[in-house]
């Protein structure tokens, strides 16, 4: 057996490089390799490892995994929500993640308005810009302050500081100023948690708040907008290279909730897909029919049409799920005639609900909303009913697919997107889904280098426990986001 020490010496070796000058006139430059003599084979290794991470470093890597909190039900808890490192040093912050607006904002020390306190049982946490020695403001002659037109009210101070002003359709609001700093990206690879070096962000400085931003009950440090504008934070990642143009999610719906977000697309054999209407600012898709138990319901396919007040939008910052006006009533007169001889009807709190004793999975039908290119989504009665109560010994069922009076939107929020993996091909300009356990772990293909790779990406266990799950890293190019994931009942389009 020979020794574990084996000295190892290479030789100096001298090259001479010709470079050609601007003037014609040739430069020689002398590299030098240094001696290794003396130096043994586990040093030599080690000496590489750092520089393979030097390497490493430099292009996306591993998986960025965050344990996951919340729940979509309303009756419970009813958002998801993560946490995002900023500033150097990072400093942590709770955020809800919400497809239905663009910007990453952080509420800022001072703040107006802004909750001190949060009924979810964290500590929030105020930014503060001069602690940070990478922060920089956003002055109005900045084009990202231009950026910043497309997903708000830019307002522009006196001091020539680039602003904001965001309003919700539940009323609340915020308003602040845009700030250059960076988001740490902690990643896992194998067994080992490692860091990858900072991507430098745009994001808002909330300055005040207003409406339901201002209560405590379900208060966090701010939201982590994922739109499809310039600013959100998947569009500055790629347009970085650090991630691909693409994202997807898996949200948890029972036992705790939970869930994944991921920066790339998850890979499942069973995925359908359906183009996002071009030009839009939100995920708008083309529904144009609905189904219930296979029979066609009559609602004019341009009752769904995308303008300026109508069209299905996707959107996991919407805790329950909304039909347009005009197709609602048929919705409901079609799954009362389905259950009308086994669920008595009754009305609570304006929703309209059912009295069973009987498995609402054997006597509620399914229901398909069907895409433009022949996908389909498939609801069973757990994707569209919310158990309320008991009466009497009979669970009281109410359909959580809500109408919007006077509003020709369909939106399509956590109720009908849990427990299915949607992908958000930003790139490919559509949008795929499949229903999935949440609680397992996904592959993710990055497609952004031309090849197709891989990563297992498995999920903490839910009782928010810092301990890191192994990895199985199946290809070591690959940069993903593992997120809890939060969203609020909140229209952010409206």
């Amino acid at each position: 057996m020979p020794p574990a020490n084996i000295p190892v010496t290479v030789a100096v070796l001298l090259v001479a490089v010709v470079v050609v000058g601007g003037e014609g006139k040739s430069v020689t430059l002398t590299l030098e390799r240094a001696s290794h003599e003396g130096l043994e084979l586990n040093q030599l290794r080690e000496r590489d490892r750092i520089r393979h991470g030097r390497f490493l470093q430099q292009q996306p890597l591993g998986v960025v995994d965050f344990p996951v909190q919340g729940t979509y039900d309303p009756y419970l808890v009813g958002l998801y929500f993560t946490r995002v490192k900023l500033g150097t040093p990072p400093k942590e912050f709770y955020v809800q993640i919400d497809t239905g607006s663009d910007v990453l904002w952080i509420s800022c020390n001072p703040c107006a308005g802004c909750p001190k306190s949060s009924g979810l049982q964290i500590q929030l946490e105020f930014f503060d810009p001069s602690s940070s020695s990478t922060a920089s403001l956003i002055s109005c002659s900045d084009r990202r302050c231009d950026l910043g037109a497309q997903s708000s009210d830019s307002v522009c101070s006196v001091q020539n500081q680039c602003g904001y002003t965001f309003q919700y359709g539940d009323g609340s609001g915020t308003s602040g100023y845009y700030l250059s700093d960076t988001i740490s990206l902690d990643t896992v690879v194998g067994n080992s948690l490692i860091s990858n070096p900072s991507a430098p962000i745009v994001f808002g400085c909330s300055t005040s708040q207003t409406g339901d931003l201002t209560k405590p009950d379900r208060a966090v440090d701010g939201i982590f907008g994922f739109g499809q504008q310039s600013l959100s934070v998947i569009s500055q990642l790629s347009s970085q290279g650090i991630v691909p143009k693409a994202f997807s999610h898996c949200l948890k719906g029972e036992n705790g909730g939970g869930g994944i977000l991921v920066l790339g697309q998850i890979v499942e054999p069973n995925l359908v897909y359906t183009s996002l209407v071009p030009s839009q600012s939100h995920y708008n898709v083309n529904l144009q029919s609905i189904a219930v138990n296979g029979q066609m319901l009559p609602i004019d396919s341009s009752v769904f049409a995308t303008s300026d007040n109508s069209g299905t939008i996707f959107d996991s910052g919407t805790t329950l799920a909304y039909l347009a006006e005009a197709a609602y009533d048929p919705f409901i007169n079609a799954i009362q005639q389905t259950v009308s001889q086994s669920a008595r009807p009754l009305l609570s709190k304006g929703n309209q609900c059912y009295l069973t004793t009987t498995s609402v999975s054997e006597i509620f039908p399914p229901v398909s909303l069907n895409f433009a290119g022949g996908a389909s989504m498939i609801l069973q009665p757990q994707d569209y009913l919310l158990q309320q109560n008991s009466i009497g010994g009979a669970a009281v069922w109410c359909i959580g697919i809500q109408k919007i009076q006077g509003q020709g939107f369909t939106i399509l929020g956590d109720l009908v997107l849990k427990d299915k993996i949607v992908v958000y091909d930003l790139a490919g300009q559509r949008i795929g889904w499949a229903n999935y356990d949440c609680s397992l772990s996904v592959n993710v293909s990055l497609n952004n280098t031309g090849k197709t790779e891989f990563v297992n990406a498995g999920q903490l266990d839910n009782n928010n426990s810092d301990r890191y799950e192994p990895y199985k890293l199946m290809s070591s190019t690959i940069i993903t986001f593992l997120l809890h994931i939060a969203f609020f009942g909140v229209f952010p389009f409206l």
